[in-house]
């Protein structure tokens, strides 16, 4: 395989091309096999389901920090009724030392044909509950934030596994090779929650891609969109002519799963050039559609995600706010009506929109934080975390609406029937997806790893 003979013009310092070469494993910003090979399964994993999916694609709205679910969708009249008191099952441990129990303001009605009680600070959310199945009894390992978000969006405590999101492409593969499939909006520069979107040592191209959506100008939203400098037939020529140098290397030194990962998500940036700025424009939309979702970073996050997983990317992960927005250590009542009203009408406007798209049916929308909040105060008007008891909800993707499943105990401290582990959790959504958790699997450094580890079972009474 020769080199071509205008290979100088297309790079015209030689100097250029030996940099890339030592400094990124000899031009890591190419396509290293062809369109077909790039795309074949590494490490023995085929892209396809194991079995029929009920649904194609996820959105995640994470309200980190963690919402009591008292106040939302799990009623506990007895708080009131004993406001003060700290019953025995209280002393669980929790981060952090906790006085009596503190009463929600929070009033329930029966919402929907259903009839599934919804709290009054989730009005729109509340029409919507027959399409919503409502968690009520799960259950982590951790009551402090880092660990408790690794284990919601990794699987495990610890900071050396992928998170979902890279298992759910790397078992699925993407629909549309113009973008990624698994794109993370969260406002802000969170470097500290990078760690939940990572692949860890799945291959590099399931990573998520973090998009900061506080700024909706295409060009700011995704930094380096767009190449200033050529023209999009001449980065194609010099990704071509990569593509001939890195053969050359690959007949040389063999496979190599680490460049060829770096060298699809490459050709994945460069094909974002023609799809990426209608995708996250939201100008595109009606007025009508818009006002329907309201406005704010989440609101406008709801919108971006409809968009995308319309578009065909797999995961869509939103975090509400940068931080803890939902970690009401103290001021708990004030604080999540106001964080209710951002949230209502924005997340109510997703799941019409998608129902009325026909996209529900095989979207799964995932609702939740890391874990719940205690019943009993902290500094008398806080609520400290509580990862013993908490709610979650699920809908569309094959769930069964209108529906609770499990129980905490009457104040809300801890799970008491029907426990949902985070594991169980992951491997429904596996499920759904048409995964098997056992058989996606993934050997390194001497084992098979997986995302439920060696835990978890298919919730199949909330499967439609």
């Amino acid at each position: 395989m020769s080199l071509p003979s205008d290979w100088n013009s297309l790079l015209p310092r030689r100097a250029m091309l030996q940099k890339l070469g030592g400094g990124m494993g000899l031009l890591g910003a190419a396509h290293v096999l062809s369109r077909e090979a790039a795309a074949a399964p590494t490490n023995g994993q085929f892209p396809s389901p194991h079995f029929p999916p009920r649904a194609k694609r996820v959105i995640h709205l994470f309200m980190n920090g963690g919402p009591f679910q008292g106040d939302l969708f799990d009623p506990k009249p007895a708080l009131e009724k004993y406001a003060g008191q700290r019953p025995e099952g209280a002393n669980l441990r929790t981060e952090r030392p906790t006085g009596g129990l503190l009463a929600s303001t929070a009033q329930f009605s029966p919402r929907g044909e259903s009839g599934v009680p919804v709290s009054e600070y989730l009005p729109k959310l509340g029409a919507c509950i027959d399409d919503i199945c409502v968690l009520r009894s799960l259950h982590a390992d951790n009551p402090n934030h880092g660990p408790a978000l690794l284990q919601m969006n990794n699987g495990t405590i610890l900071p050396t596994r992928p998170s979902m999101g890279a298992w759910f492409q790397y078992g699925l593969g993407t629909e549309n090779e113009n973008l990624p499939g698994y794109i993370v909006l969260c406002p802000g520069r969170p470097v500290r929650f990078s760690v939940l979107w990572n692949s860890a040592f799945l291959p590099s191209a399931h990573q998520g891609t973090y998009v900061n959506h506080s700024d909706l100008t295409p060009g700011k939203l995704i930094p380096y969109l767009q190449n200033e400098s050529q023209d999009r037939a001449t980065q194609r020529q010099q990704l071509d002519l990569m593509q001939r140098i890195n053969a050359l290397h690959l007949q040389a030194h063999g496979p190599d799963q680490a460049l060829e990962a770096r060298i699809a998500s490459l050709e994945t940036a460069f094909r974002m050039q023609s799809e990426a700025h209608e995708a996250f424009d939201l100008e595109r939309e009606s007025k009508a559609t818009r006002e329907a979702y309201g406005s704010g970073h989440y609101a406008n996050g709801c919108l971006l995600a409809r968009r995308l997983v319309e578009r065909g990317v797999r995961f869509v992960q939103l975090y509400y706010g940068n931080g803890q927005p939902w970690d009401t250590h103290s001021k708990h009542n004030e604080t999540v009506q106001k964080l209710c009203r951002d949230i209502d009408q924005p997340t109510a406007a997703l799941l019409t929109d998608l129902k009325q798209r026909g996209l529900l049916e095989d979207t799964l929308v995932i609702w939740g934080g890391e874990f719940g909040r205690t019943p009993t105060s902290e500094n008398g008007d806080g609520r400290d975390h509580n990862h013993h008891g908490f709610t979650m909800w699920l809908a569309g993707g094959g769930i069964r609406g209108g529906m609770t499943y499990g129980e905490t105990d009457d104040f809300g401290f801890r799970a008491a029937y029907n426990k949902v582990h985070v594991h169980d959790l992951h491997a429904t959504i596996l499920n759904q997806l048409g995964l098997d958790h056992e058989r996606l699997t993934f050997h390194y450094a001497g084992r098979d790893y997986r995302l439920t580890d060696v835990h978890g079972r298919v919730v199949r009474e909330i499967l439609a």
